[in-house]
């Protein structure tokens, strides 16, 4: 029997990610749900920078993944990208080949797109000349095209586009993704965000403004979201990928469902180029809009996977925010103290780590919280994973211009 809302709900039927604790959905949740230390290793080619760590993920082989002269032509970006898309696919037990290609979109976030590209032919330009320049160089670094190469691998010829909303990004593309299954556009959408941009330039980039910790003897306790001795966040590079169908094309099919999209919304602060609005009232409205979206009451939420970057400014915003919503529960938890702060792809990584909070029962803790700091006022999830029937929970993601975008997960 179908549901009253089947017919306009998003549900998630497939999870691929690729992180900072390696590839795959399960790596990243067994580490998640750990706690611990941040994922945080030394890079060599931030050598001689301001900040020379950062998350990276670990044991991914693009040619094993991909072949070698498919990996040669995408940017590490897109790399992830196909190799989450690829997972989360096969987790859904969709034939995409099957059906109506036009009938399945692709929408993925990104923050800056093909940062490694850009950097590395650059600096070929600068040495060696224009004529060593890659012919590949425009359509690996473009920032639409890990979710054209993801249309390319599954035969989706719907709609195809990329959100850029700075660290929001990933969040934004799958409310984007919701859109078009409850207008009739699409009974699929591959949805969810991507970045690579552990460089030189970009880490400098953050470093000079401030934005980034500097435990620089201490990495694996750099990230350390509500603790009153945070100082900053962690660059992380990684994807998350997830299926979204609507509620009936995917029980039609009878494929199992991880959880179900019921609320996106979305604001600016209109306020400042990098800091958040002291009082979040921006946020407040994305968060508003999507209670509404959802048809629930603060009340009812039982969980808040924060955006929780480990910044002085942010975190003390979410929590003022969090309290003045929801009062001093839900339970709170941050997964950048693990796996760092992916931008632009850290939002799609937190729904599916809060898809799979709602299907297991089970809250991950923030990593690295030793003394939370006192304003903060908020039952922040530590130390330990907390065994919870979540029933309703909310992602946060706010991004550098004041963008904001939230998401309402629900359990099937």
């Amino acid at each position: 029997m179908s549901g009253p809302n089947d017919r306009f709900d998003a549900v998630i039927t497939g999870i691929g990610m690729v992180t900072a604790a390696g590839p795959g959905t399960d790596v990243t949740w067994e580490r998640v749900k750990e706690g611990g230390a941040t994922a945080a290793r030394r890079v060599p080619e931030l050598a001689g920078t301001p900040v020379d760590f950062a998350c990276t993920v670990p044991d991914f082989d693009a040619v094993a993944l991909l072949g070698r002269r498919k990996a040669w032509r995408l940017d590490r970006a897109s790399q992830l990208a196909v190799a989450a898309a690829a997972e989360a696919v096969a987790d859904s037990g969709a034939d995409l080949a099957a059906g109506d290609g036009s009938r399945v979109g692709v929408v993925l976030g990104s923050g800056i797109g093909g940062a490694a590209t850009w950097e590395k032919q650059h600096h070929v330009l600068l040495q060696q000349g224009p004529l060593k320049v890659s012919p590949m160089l425009i359509p690996m670094l473009a920032v639409n095209m890990a979710a054209g190469n993801i249309a390319m691998e599954h035969g989706a010829r719907g709609p195809n586009f990329v959100v850029a909303t700075a660290c929001a990004s990933g969040t934004s593309a799958i409310g984007q993704a919701r859109e078009l299954l409850r207008s009739g556009v699409c009974d699929v959408v591959i949805t969810g965000g991507t970045e690579a941009c552990v460089v030189p330039s970009i880490t400098t980039g953050f470093s000079q403004m401030g934005a980034l910790s500097g435990r620089g003897d201490d990495p694996a306790a750099a990230s350390r979201p509500f603790d009153a001795d945070r100082d900053g966040f962690v660059v992380a590079e990684g994807a998350a990928v997830l299926v979204l169908e609507r509620a009936e094309h995917a029980r039609a099919r009878g494929a199992h469902v991880h959880a179900r999209v019921s609320g996106y919304g979305a604001s600016a602060d209109a306020y400042s180029s990098t800091a958040p609005h002291p009082q979040g009232e921006g946020a407040e409205l994305a968060l508003r809009a999507a209670l509404l979206d959802a048809s629930t009451s603060p009340d009812a939420v039982d969980h808040v996977n924060a955006h929780g970057t480990s910044t002085p400014l942010n975190d003390v915003m979410e929590a003022r925010l969090l309290r003045r919503v929801f009062g001093e529960r839900p339970a709170v938890t941050s997964v950048k103290g693990v796996l760092g702060h992916a931008l632009g792809a850290a939002g799609a990584i937190e729904a599916a780590i809060t898809a799979l909070t709602l299907e297991h029962s089970l809250i991950p803790p923030t990593a690295n919280v030793d003394a939370q700091d006192p304003e903060i006022g908020l039952d922040i999830v530590c130390k330990s994973a907390r065994r919870s029937d979540v029933q309703v929970a909310v992602s946060n993601s706010f991004g550098f211009g004041g963008q904001n975008a939230v998401l309402v997960l629900t359990r099937p």
